[in-house]
């Protein structure tokens, strides 16, 4: 492979959701359209990196000039409750179901010993403050459900004891259009354990 375009696929595969053939196929296509394809996509990815950046209070995404983003500064949304996230790209997942109507915060990852991740590399102190400060009501931990994810909720439970906040953590189970024999023992468990009224 020509030695430009073997560095285009390499860049692009490192992209989640492209593998090596999809980001073969994406580097090959821009090089053959680069007016239609390419140029439109520099200015774009250029635009994002001058204007992108995360919002000083919550984390997530927002552009340069508006900071708080636009959930924060929301009069509509509930002050009162606050959902916990390991990374921007999570709050806009959670906004997309439209299922929750408060505030956020983005940690910026997870405790991770492996990966020497600790409460000083996070914005858990932020975290704290933030509880303290506002006078929120409810945590809603909405981390992964790893062995990370469990200690990262873990810890924040337990630097959050005491503050007068309710501490919960999103409801485990079965995902929708899923069959029994499809899941694994772990989420079974959970599912058998979060199990509710009908």
């Amino acid at each position: 492979m020509i030695g430009p375009i073997d560095e285009l696929e390499k860049r692009l595969a490192k992209l989640p959701g492209l593998g090596r053939r999809s980001a073969s196929r994406a580097a090959l296509q821009l090089v053959r359209e680069p007016v239609r394809l390419m140029e439109p996509l520099i200015a774009a990815l250029e635009e994002a990196r001058r204007k992108v950046r995360c919002c000083s209070k919550c984390g997530a995404f927002t552009t340069a000039d508006r900071d708080p983003c636009a959930l924060c500064t929301d009069a509509t949304r509930d002050g009162g409750i606050l959902c916990v996230v390991e990374e921007p790209a999570d709050i806009v997942s959670i906004e997309s179901s439209g299922a929750f109507r408060g505030r956020y915060h983005a940690l910026g990852g997870k405790l991770s010993p492996m990966r020497r991740t600790g409460p000083e590399t996070l914005r858990i102190a932020e975290l704290a403050d933030r509880v303290a400060r506002e006078g929120i009501g409810e945590v809603l931990l909405a981390l992964s459900t790893d062995m990370d994810g469990d200690a990262t909720a873990g810890y924040v439970n337990e630097m959050l004891r005491g503050t007068g906040a309710k501490v919960s953590r999103l409801a485990f189970g079965l995902p929708a259009d899923s069959g029994i024999a499809y899941s694994d023992p772990l989420t079974l468990r959970r599912a058998i354990a979060g199990r509710r009224d009908v």
